[in-house]
């Protein structure tokens, strides 16, 4: 009641004239705050006293509504038509809010006639025609949007006005050749593929647009070849669909005819190599082995040709023995041709992981190594990734305490780098392995904080192991046992491990390193390429410990079985959107979602 006083008097105090210049404005703020009360009413009086001398926009939009709410046709019609014949810009949104109104009435067709006379009034200029298009567009008539920006092409004779509003209105109206065309032609013209790419981002959703933008670019590439643009658009695209030999053909084009010296090549070679299409990379780097010998790009691009190769083979189960003769011959040769210097120093150490990991060659892997120490020793930073390497080898071999040292080194030289932290979770897993779970935890607990987030998830990992498993109320019995077979599957003595697997969840049913079992023979199992074995061993552990920490692992890993080894799009698709369902916080959400998308023929990063 005494809000409703003070209102009053306000408004008492304004209709006398004594506010004077300020009458409209304060008007204007208490038609608001009627509007806001939904007091329609009171707000409609105010709006037909100020906006028959003063236009205001939000004013015009919220009367509009009122009358129609209160159904006061007459009265509004009466201000619309008199203010609608004033000759000032103003006129072309009352006959749009006329519009609006008649609208209201259901009388369709005469306020699209009103439309079409707000966008044909004279004297508004080309900014108004956009300021029209905008609020047609909030009031869902696209093609009223697109009517009154092609009046302002129009009037300014210049089809290339407002390219990008065109282009996101035929978006919406479902005219996807026209709006590739309007994104095309904004793109040639300002050559800001940034924006045009974002926007297909955007706006191609369904495999039909997507192939259809293909088509198009094919057409303008042959139509204007010296035009790059175009090209530029097309490596994108099939880049985004993870189509890296159609990519490599559209490169090697433009790499010919632009003289880009194999740089842009060797971008998308790396590309491809991080994205796992280890074939289409090691084509790329082919090429420019052929094409570009002697030039900058040649050593490195020799090496990483074999090394896309080596990637293929060691992911690729079971491991190929022959393949990896062929590529220890191939690293060999690739010395020879070049010498051992700073350029091919990270051959010899490729070259002692083949040795040590595949072929058991432990004495040629550390020869390897010491001689990548010495050619490269002006690099710290290389000779402790080098020494974290034979560390590895002596754990191979056997030798934890020679393994163990070198860690150290490495963990007193890189001291607050991301490398001294991986050292130091080598020994942590070294006293795991062996056994020592309370000197592992200590070393664990100095990882977990970590600034690197992949080795903090390690010893996070790693140290929640130990402690779900050893402790007051558990035997560290089977939990040594556990980290032993782990040290097994290191040494590639994954039968063996297999074995050790199954003798344990046999023994150890009940147990809480259960589901780690499970999870362990899974994973062992994938890389003998026994996918099913693997499959029967992830359903089991998603089934009865689903609930558990590994449950969004386990689910993960099916899908990605499903999609990669057994082809049933359908039902990787099910898994993924499975994980997206019950496990949102799981940190494969981010890589579920783009393989779900994906698989469904989204274009995705």
């Amino acid at each position: 009641m005494k809000r409703e006083i003070i209102r009053g008097v306000i408004y008492s105090f304004l209709i006398s004239g004594a506010a004077g210049p300020v009458l409209a404005q304060s008007e204007r703020q208490l038609a608001e705050e009627y509007f806001k009360t939904d007091d329609c009413a009171k707000a409609t009086a105010l709006y037909q006293t100020y906006l028959q001398d003063d236009f205001d926009m939000l004013s015009l939009r919220h009367y509009t509504e009122c009358s129609i709410r209160l159904k006061a046709w007459n009265e509004a019609e009466k201000l619309f038509k008199k203010q609608s014949k004033a000759n000032g810009p103003e006129s072309s949104w009352y006959l749009l809010y006329w519009g609006v109104l008649l609208e209201g009435q259901g009388k369709a067709q005469e306020a699209l006639k009103k439309f079409g006379q707000a966008i044909e009034r004279p004297n508004i200029g080309i900014d108004q025609n956009r300021q029209l298009a905008e609020e047609f567009r909030r009031l869902q008539h696209p093609e009223l949007s697109l009517a009154a920006l092609n009046d302002a092409r129009t009037k300014a004779k210049r089809s290339d006005l407002f390219q990008l509003e065109v282009a996101s209105i035929y978006k919406e109206l479902d005219e996807s050749e026209k709006m590739i065309d309007e994104l095309l032609s904004y793109g040639t013209r300002y050559q800001n593929i940034q924006i045009v790419q974002n926007m297909f981002q955007d706006f191609l959703k369904t495999e039909e647009e997507q192939l259809l933008l293909e088509k198009i670019l094919y057409e303008r590439i042959q139509a204007y070849p010296n035009e790059g643009f175009y090209s530029e658009l097309l490596i994108w695209y099939q880049i985004q669909k993870k189509d890296f030999y159609k990519a490599f053909i559209q490169e090697r084009a433009l790499d010919k005819r632009f003289n880009y010296k194999g740089k842009r090549l060797y971008n998308l070679g790396m590309l491809a190599l991080q994205n796992q299409d280890y074939g289409n990379s090691g084509s790329i780097f082919d090429y420019l082995v052929k094409e570009h010998k002697g030039e900058e790009v040649y050593p490195i691009a020799r090496r990483l040709a074999i090394f896309a190769r080596e990637q293929k083979v060691r992911n690729t189960f079971p491991i190929n023995k022959k393949e990896v003769s062929k590529l220890v011959e191939q690293y060999q040769k690739l010395l020879e041709e070049l010498g051992v210097d700073d350029r091919t120093v990270q051959v010899l150490r490729n070259l002692a992981h083949l040795y040590a990991f595949y072929q058991d060659n432990f004495d040629d892997a550390i020869k390897a190594l010491n001689q990548a120490i010495v050619a490269g020793s002006k690099e710290s930073s290389f000779v402790d990734h080098c020494k974290l390497d034979l560390g590895d080898i002596y754990l191979l071999k056997g030798e934890p305490w020679e393994a163990s040292l070198l860690y150290s080194q490495v963990e007193k030289s890189q001291k607050d780098d991301q490398l001294g932290y991986e050292a130091k979770l080598r020994n942590a897993k070294l006293h795991y392995y062996k056994g020592d779970f309370d000197l592992a935890k200590d070393v664990l607990n100095i990882l977990k904080k970590a600034t690197t987030r992949e080795i903090a998830n390690d010893a996070n990992e790693l140290s929640l192991r130990i402690m779900d498993n050893t402790g007051l109320d558990s035997s560290e019995t089977a939990m040594g046992e556990y980290a032993n077979i782990e040290l097994l599957i290191f040494q590639n003595k994954k039968y063996q491990a297999l074995d050790s697997l199954q003798a344990m969840l046999t023994r150890y049913p009940q147990h809480s390193l259960t589901d780690e079992l499970l999870w362990l023979s899974a994973k062992t199992y994938i890389t003998l390429d026994s996918n099913q074995a693997a499959l029967k061993n992830l359903e089991i552990l998603t089934q009865k410990f689903g609930h558990d920490i590994l449950g969004d692992d386990g689910l993960f890993e099916m899908a990605r079985l499903y999609e990669e080894k057994f082809q049933n799009k359908d039902e990787a698709m099910r898994q993924y959107q499975k994980l997206l369902e019950q496990y949102p916080g799981s940190i494969h959400i981010a890589e579920a979602r783009k393989r779900f998308r994906n698989l469904r023929g989204d274009l995705v990063n």
